[in-house]
């Protein structure tokens, strides 16, 4: 009997999903706005290109934390390259579960190229 009140509790509180659609959105648009006139720094100034990024990251994570508080664990990846016109690739391979999502969002300009990947991983 407790295993069929335990099944109904489950089946009547649905696992959360995330809203990776919004998060693709706001990532999309804070890139446009902190690298929207920004160019790659030349010697000294290159510590900018790593604030930049953390700000991304800090930002994105905080956003992931407002739209689903509990039940994830978070991954946000912020890379920040130089523009010289040249080619890339990359990959990711994750076992996946309902549930879990990922949103990236590619900004660049004639001076650097920043690719933004969060990940949510349901924990519950």
């Amino acid at each position: 009997m407790a295993t069929t009140d335990n099944a109904r509790a489950a089946a009547a509180s649905p696992r959360p999903k995330f809203e990776a659609d919004a998060l693709k959105l706001y990532i999309k648009t804070l890139l446009q706005t902190t690298l929207a006139n920004a160019t790659w720094p030349d010697g000294k100034e290159y510590p900018r290109v790593k604030g930049w990024c953390k700000e991304i990251s800090s930002r994105v994570k905080e956003r992931m934390l407002k739209l689903q508080p509990n039940g994830f664990k978070y991954i946000v990846i912020t890379q920040v390259n130089e523009n010289l016109n040249q080619g890339g690739s990359a990959d990711i391979a994750c076992h996946w579960e309902e549930g879990d999502a990922i949103a990236q969002e590619l900004f660049y300009n004639d001076s650097l190229i920043c690719i933004c990947v969060a990940l949510a991983i349901r924990i519950v």
